[in-house]
């Protein structure tokens, strides 16, 4: 291959690359430090031997992943109050044609499976991402991470009887988030009650992400009442010092709220039966790094 050849299937490449580190990893800058990893590998090492790029990329990344997902793992970092994956932009754009194939991959990056997928051991998170997310044959993870294929199944059926148990059932149609959302938000910045009490259901729960460096409830909130209260106090205290936008990240709608232009939060919101069954809210500044300061 030549230098600009290399670059090239690279950079083809490069978005499954980054979803596969990302839904292995919850966060936007550990993914891209992995796959600029791999980059150097692919750059640097002997590809005489590489008959599927795609597929030999794909093996890298996850191997570079799993080992940084150990060593985060083995530092036991005490984190502060609730924590929730760094949010992610996403847009498939024609890479995905099939719906079907979308649906999946827009399920494997929600915050609610990412959450559940933190609880799984590195292999197991491997596994479930590589055949759940992006349907990999067995024999294939098998291969890419040095396992036997019938250990590889075992480790697949463990980590899905652990999500199936663990995750939350949202609606995923987009047409229906959108539209909440935006009650959502004309609600809570509207400062009227009654209205966001219809949009909350009875046991709602607000989760705050601020990993103890910017204000948000170290604790779990629960109940239309207390998250009802909390997210007009909120409005009330702050609304005027802050703009909002709708945009789309980890594969649903959700508010950035801006402060003098930049990320100051986000807000996504799980939806069920037509009511917001859990309002998640993102606040620790590392994690809105990596997000648009005007969309």
């Amino acid at each position: 291959m030549t230098a600009d050849t290399v670059t090239d299937v690279f950079e083809e490449h490069r978005s499954v690359l980054l979803g596969v580190a990302y839904r292995m990893l919850g966060r936007v800058a550990d993914a891209e430090d992995v796959v600029q990893d791999a980059w150097l590998r692919w750059s640097g090492g002997d590809r005489s031997a590489v008959r599927e790029p795609r597929a030999y990329l794909v093996r890298v990344t996850t191997r570079l992943a799993v080992d940084r997902l150990r060593r985060i793992k083995a530092r036991g970092e005490t984190y502060v109050g609730p924590w929730l994956p760094e949010p992610y932009v996403t847009d498939f754009g024609d890479t995905v044609p099939d719906t079907a194939e979308r649906a999946v991959l827009a399920d494997s990056v929600s915050l609610a499976v990412l959450v559940v997928l933190e609880s799984l051991s590195p292999l197991e998170r491997a596994v479930f991402v590589l055949r759940e997310a992006f349907g990999c044959p067995y024999a294939e993870i098998a291969a890419m991470l040095d396992r036997g294929e019938a250990a590889v199944r075992q480790l697949a059926g463990r980590a899905r009887r652990h999500v199936e148990e663990r995750r939350p059932r949202y609606d995923v149609d987009p047409a229906l988030r959108r539209d909440l959302t935006e009650r959502f938000l004309a609600a809570a910045a509207g400062g009227d009650m009654a209205a966001l009490m219809e949009l909350l259901a009875p046991d709602v729960r607000l989760v705050g992400d601020s990993g103890g460096k910017s204000r948000a409830p170290l604790r779990v909130l629960e109940s239309a009442d207390h998250v009802g209260r909390f997210l007009l106090g909120v409005a009330r205290k702050e609304a005027q010092d802050l703009t909002v936008h709708v945009l789309e990240l980890n594969a649903g709608p959700a508010l950035l709220v801006l402060s003098g232009g930049r990320p100051d939060s986000v807000v996504q919101l799980g939806i069920a039966d037509g009511r917001v069954q859990a309002v998640y809210v993102i606040r620790n500044p590392d994690k809105l790094r990596s997000l648009p300061a005007v969309p």
